[in-house]
C-alpha cells in the first residue's frame, strides 16, 4: 500500500475565489486516470511508479521508495504493458545481483502524455475562476 502522502499528489485542486489574499472558499478538484476497456491504464500513481523504475532501474527499488509491496507494484506493471500498445516496460530476471527494469521509449512517451492531460484538465479548472 503506498503512503498516505503521495496519494493526495493525485488531486488536482484549483481555488476558485479570485482574492488570492484570502482563504479560498471553493475549491475545484479532480483526479485525471485513462482506461482502456474499462481498465485503469495510466494514473498519476503509475505514473510515479515508471518514473521510480526509470530512475532506479527496478520495480522492487521503485516499490521500496513510493512504501508499496513488491508484488502490487509488479502486478501494476504487469497491467500497464498489458494494455499498453507496446510495453512500458522491460524487465529482467534476477540473478546473483537481482533483476532488472528499464522504461521503454513507449514508457517515456505515456508519461509525457498522462502530464500534458493533468495540465490540460488544470487549465479546465482554472478556467472557473
Amino acid at each position: 500500500m503506498r503512503k498516505k502522502a503521495n496519494k493526495d499528489k493525485d488531486i488536482i485542486e484549483v481555488p476558485l475565489n479570485g482574492d488570492s489574499s484570502a482563504e479560498p472558499t471553493y475549491k475545484a478538484k479532480g483526479k485525471v486516470w485513462v482506461e482502456k476497456g474499462g481498465e485503469v491504464y495510466m494514473g498519476w500513481g503509475r505514473v510515479e511508479l515508471l518514473e521510480q523504475i526509470d530512475k532506479l532501474g527496478s520495480i522492487a527499488a521503485a516499490a521500496r521508495k513510493m512504501g508499496m509491496g513488491y508484488r502490487n507494484a509488479w502486478l501494476e506493471v504487469e497491467d500497464m504493458n498489458r494494455l499498453a500498445p507496446k510495453p512500458l516496460v522491460i524487465k529482467m530476471l534476477g540473478g546473483a545481483g537481482g533483476g532488472q527494469a528499464i522504461l521503454t521509449a513507449e514508457g517515456q512517451k505515456i508519461i509525457n502524455e498522462y502530464k500534458e492531460l493533468r495540465t490540460r484538465f488544470q487549465e479546465f479548472l482554472e478556467n472557473f475562476r
